[in-house]
């Protein structure tokens, strides 16, 4: 406790340091101010890297859960290796055409291929953490959930903290050796490419896998979930890490890379060189906010209060954590945003910074509210006592009613950002919204490593109360997840915003008509996306399913003693058939969402890439938002069904219940986080080919 005590005093003082260093960054001396950017980064990678340090000592339990740990490592492993063998071709065929086509030739190439392997090194570090978390997680909750909750949320810090401190550290750096800002777009490119395969890719594997077990082990054999005779329970375990460890943390690193140089380029182009610099040191206050408020995140002191009560102790520690990080926040951007520009700037872009932050801090609530156990989910429960059509209605009732609330704050943050400095304004607000992503991305971390961790104990067949203490920091896991799939669709919105505005100033476009019939074009073009896409990783998901479920019924029926518990289940094989559907499911998808911006720039004009980017985004955020709440509300009606509520389990129910909850897994953990891909994706396509856009327009050049 001691060693502790003093661990936390040395990075607290580090973190309050180097804070004020960068708020008065001009007053230190230094040649160049990134410096004290580049110092900000490094803390936070060390600071995770003692927490690696830290991790690696911790017990990992018995031979079983060992050997159970091993099988989801090394499929989590193999899948991202395959990958990333996929990746490097498609990194090669775009970065050479961006090296034929964009200029400076071949620096943007160059940014892109750097930002594509910074990504892919800091979602391999989370990935490969949390394999190694979850089993050390399930061997704490042996002494206590105090010491589980902490080694989850340390595993989530160290994923966190990699990406955020890896994403600022390279593009600070990329800063300093290329002084063009499309190269920095470049490196922001080869993020969102990464992004795409491990948030779509991923997302069809986790989805398949699930989906698959759930049919056959719960559905048809009635075992219970995360039982060790499933076959497809080694792949289920394995899609947490590859699609909500290195699929969120990629997507949200996206985010938050995005945010900065988008907020970099307008700012240059209004304040000159200052206005550049200055997002970067937001995003180091941002990094050290997050790390003061990741210190005040603790166990409680007592573990003997009932169930409802230490979940809600486990919520308010880390809430906690979210409180100090932003009031640092908004403390560091007045004083820092006030030192470097004048008083009525410093004030309208300290109001944009709210403006974003406030955004992410409400929607969290509001995305709580309808998929955790509040009225909206006890409705959808209360629903299956009527069968499973009935609940499935009033689930996407629900779901439809939720994206009320997320799409008026998120509307009112852009015209008020707008109205205080115009298009930066816009840029800046996902700023402030992104710069705390250090202490949000360490939540969403630990929940999927408490899910695994549940999973082992199951498996492992721990004690009783080792399982319940598993299953208390897992629902609390679930509330993260939702609230991390909430605020990353918020930050897609905002990011996607950021970018179209980066868009008109780099095709040189004042206003859009949206009287031009080319310009509908593009919106109708930019909603039929975004259901194309939908529709494309939807078919992915239900294509891996049916193989997974196949093979799992040949196992059940062909493995002698599987369902009595005498013989081992062929885990390995249902991971490799989960890999293979999301590979080839994933390719087109991701294609299209690259050719189409490209064939409508070189065809019509730039303000029909305009029209394509805001027809994908008023469609692409309702609908992502609709998704993901309605499987998160469906899950949370199944759990709430479990714990005993409308006859528990086998229940007629419960029965209709997991039917709604296999519905809404693709929905949630496939198809609506990849809508954040999609939506700003397109937008990075178009700022980085605008200058083809306008030099070409084929059709447009044939029309009178």
């Amino acid at each position: 406790m001691a060693h502790r005590k003093v661990s936390i005093v040395v990075w607290a003082g580090l973190a309050v340091l180097v804070m004020v260093g960068s708020i008065f960054a001009d007053a230190i001396g230094l040649p160049d101010l990134r410096w004290i950017v580049i110092a900000a980064s490094l803390i936070v990678l060390a600071y995770a890297a003692q927490l690696i340090f830290k991790m690696n000592k911790l017990d990992p339990g018995t031979e079983l859960m060992q050997q159970l740990a091993g099988y989801i490592r090394d499929g989590a492993q193999t899948f991202l290796r395959r990958e990333y063998k996929v990746l490097i071709i498609f990194t090669l065929v775009l970065g050479t055409l961006l090296a034929l086509v964009i200029e400076p030739r071949p620096w943007v190439a160059v940014g892109y291929v750097v930002g594509t392997a910074v990504s892919a090194l800091a979602s391999w570090i989370g990935m490969s953490v949390a394999v190694r978390a979850n089993v050390r997680t399930a061997s704490a909750a042996r002494h206590g959930w105090g010491g589980a909750m902490m080694t989850a949320f340390g595993g989530g810090s160290i994923m966190a903290f990699s990406v955020v401190g890896l994403g600022l550290l390279t593009l600070t750096l990329m800063t300093m050796v290329f002084d063009q800002p499309y190269v920095w777009l470049g490196f922001v490119f080869g993020s969102t490419s990464v992004a795409l395969f491990l948030r779509v890719g991923g997302g069809i594997f986790t989805k398949s896998a699930d989906v698959g077990a759930d049919l056959v082990g719960k559905v048809e054999a009635g075992i219970p979930e995360d039982d060790a005779r499933n076959p497809a329970t080694i792949a289920d375990n394995v899609g947490d890490n590859v699609g909500d460890i290195a699929g969120m943390g990629s997507d949200l690193y996206e985010s938050y890379v995005s945010a900065l140089v988008a907020a970099m380029v307008l700012g240059q182009v209004v304040y000159g060189a200052i206005g550049a610099f200055v997002p970067l040191l937001l995003g180091a206050i941002g990094l050290l906010s997050s790390l003061l408020g990741n210190l005040f995140v603790r166990p409680p002191s007592t573990e003997d209060a009932p169930f409802e009560t230490q979940v809600r102790q486990v919520h308010q520690s880390m809430n906690r954590g979210v409180y100090v990080s932003n009031i640092l926040l908004v403390i560091g951007a007045y004083l820092l945003l006030n030192h470097f520009l004048p008083q009525a700037d410093a004030l309208a872009l300290f109001g944009c910074v709210v403006a974003g932050l406030a955004t992410g801090f409400i929607i969290g609530p509001i995305t709580e509210y309808y998929t955790s156990e509040h009225k909206p989910v006890m409705e959808i429960a209360n629903a299956a006592n009527s069968g499973p059509a009935i609940l499935i209605m009033e689930g996407m009732a629900i779901a439809k009613m939720s994206t009320v609330l997320p799409i008026i704050v998120i509307a009112i943050a852009t015209v008020v950002a707008f109205a205080f400095a115009g298009l930066l304004g816009i840029a800046v607000a996902s700023v402030g919204m992104m710069a705390n992503l250090g202490m949000l991305l360490s939540m969403d971390g630990y929940g999927p490593i408490t899910d695994n961790a549940a999973g082992i104990a199951e498996m492992a067949h721990m004690e009783p109360e080792v399982r319940e203490r598993c299953e208390l920091l897992d629902a609390v896991g679930n509330s993260t997840a939702a609230l991390a799939k909430g605020f990353a669709i918020a930050s897609a919105a905002l990011a996607a915003l950021a970018w179209l505005a980066t868009y008109f100033v780099a095709a040189d476009i004042v206003d859009v008509n949206i009287e031009d019939p080319q310009v509908v074009a593009g919106l109708f073009v930019g909603a039929m996306m975004v259901y194309l896409f939908s529709a494309l990783t939807m078919r992915g998901v239900s294509k891996g399913a049916f193989a997974t479920v196949e093979e799992v019924r040949r196992q059940f029926r062909e493995i002698k003693g599987l369902l009595e518990g005498t013989a081992t289940p062929d885990y390995v094989r249902c991971v490799d058939i989960a890999t293979v559907h999301a590979l080839h499911s994933m390719l087109v998808p991701g294609i299209l969402t690259i050719v189409i911006p490209l064939v409508v720039g070189v065809l019509l004009t730039s303000e029909a890439v305009a029209g394509l980017l805001m027809g994908a985004l008023l469609v692409g955020l309702p609908l992502a938002i609709y998704m993901a709440n309605a499987g998160g509300a469906w899950d949370n009606a199944k759990k709430h069904i479990e714990a005993g509520h409308h006859g528990g389990k086998g229940s007629d129910a419960h029965k209709a219940s997991v039917i709604g909850d296999t519905i809404g897994d693709p929905l949630k953990d496939t198809v609506g986080p990849s809508l954040d891909i999609l939506i700003k994706l397109v937008g990075k396509m178009a700022v980085m080919f605008a200058p083809l856009f306008g030099a070409i327009n084929i059709v447009s050049n044939w029309l009178p």
